[in-house]
């Protein structure tokens, strides 16, 4: 039997769309809802007309009828989930960049093929992040970082002097760069380019992951993660695995893969305590960074094509995506979010999901395989040996 939310929860629920019509710190309150335009001739002289306005010209509700709204009704649990993903969704697309800019446009096309797009950078681009102005990309082949302006695609610098550059950081108004070689370099946006900085020298391990919790880079090295003081430079190990391949930071918690193990771990504010351990299956050794997409941890494997969705409030396995059970998937290697869809590079193509309800929307084509990231509004990836291409 279904449960059902009685008349004192619809209240509630109204209230909550209520409360965004303050003005001066009174509600407007107008009794005749017709004033609104509402086609609704049973709300009477309710003082939610305005709430009852913006549910209707949003498309959260439709009415129970062309004429009417049916104020006092219960609403059941389907209803309720089916009026919060609607919220959600016009929040994620009405509230966007995309959507402040007019670029509305979601549709699943590239245009490599003509040229357009594709920007020209260093050698064997491996990782790529954007400050949500420019995209950064690390390229290993050459010891150099490319910055591309997003908008245009012009190449607007090249720093060189890192040794095997490879993962890519964006925090505190500055680029931090791993180097394969145990380094850390740094990278001043606001000067023009020209060398990296070494800021870290002599980390002990071949680093790769990167991240920063708001006050430490958290830095994947070896057997180690290790944790980096950017006030002094100072470094302290922190946890160790077999094989870590790949971290993130939620906002609250620091997650890693393990490949030898085949688990996805979750570490307290200490980074030395395991809070979560969550069965995942064909990780890569080095590279195949988890994603967080604001809700879940993305955990990816390129050995099985699969995908792993991880709740990350609770380490709950909340969808399992394979090949074998019809999801286009070949060696899934980085994944990037765009505030409502998640791109996975992966051999020959790019997948992409709804991040909010996890569906699969449809594939690109991308030569080999690739980094990805996302500038707040395109997608970027790796489309060559030494070019990056929008989508």
């Amino acid at each position: 039997m279904k449960n059902r939310v009685g008349r004192r929860a619809l209240g509630v629920l109204a209230g909550a769309w209520a409360a965004i019509f303050f003005v001066g710190g009174s509600l407007r309150v107008l009794a005749d809802c017709a004033s609104f335009g509402l086609p609704f001739t049973d709300l009477g002289s309710t003082s939610f007309c305005a709430a009852i306005a913006e549910a209707y010209y949003t498309g959260i509700t439709h009415g129970t009828s062309a004429t009417t709204f049916s104020p006092t009704a219960s609403v059941d649990r389907e209803q309720a989930a089916i009026f919060a993903t609607r919220t959600l969704d016009a929040a994620l697309t009405r509230g966007s960049r995309r959507a402040a800019l007019g670029q509305w446009w979601t549709t699943r096309t590239t245009q490599w093929n003509a040229g357009f797009g594709v920007t020209a950078v260093g050698t064997g681009p491996a990782r790529m992040t954007s400050d949500g102005e420019d995209v950064w990309v690390t390229n290993v082949g050459d010891d150099t970082i490319s910055r591309v302006h997003a908008r245009d695609g012009r190449l607007l610098g090249t720093w060189t002097g890192a040794t095997l550059p490879f993962g890519i950081l964006a925090a505190l108004g500055r680029i931090f760069v791993t180097g394969v070689g145990g380094e850390i370099f740094m990278i001043d946006p606001t000067l023009p380019p020209g060398d990296v900085t070494a800021v870290v020298k002599d980390i002990p391990d071949q680093l790769s992951s990167i991240a920063f919790d708001g006050s430490k880079l958290l830095v994947l090295g070896g057997t180690t993660i290790w944790s980096i003081d950017p006030t002094d430079w100072s470094f302290v190990p922190k946890a160790k695995s077999d094989i870590p391949s790949g971290l993130v930071f939620d906002g609250t918690s620091l997650w890693y893969t393990e490949a030898s193990g085949e688990h996805l771990f979750k570490l307290d504010a200490s980074f030395q305590n395991i809070l979560a351990e969550v069965p995942v299956t064909g990780l890569g050794v080095v590279g195949a960074d988890p994603l967080f997409d604001g809700a879940n941890i993305w955990a990816l494997g390129p050995l099985d094509d699969t995908i792993t969705v991880v709740r990350a409030s609770d380490g709950v396995i909340v969808k399992k995506m394979s090949a074998a059970g019809g999801i286009p998937l070949k060696r899934p290697y980085l994944a990037a979010f765009d505030g409502r869809r998640v791109a996975v590079s992966n051999d020959g193509f790019v997948s992409i999901f709804n991040s909010t309800d996890l569906s699969f929307q449809g594939t690109l084509p991308s030569p080999g395989i690739g980094p990805v990231c996302s500038d707040g509004i395109d997608f970027w990836l790796g489309i060559g040996p030494n070019s990056i291409g929008r989508f």
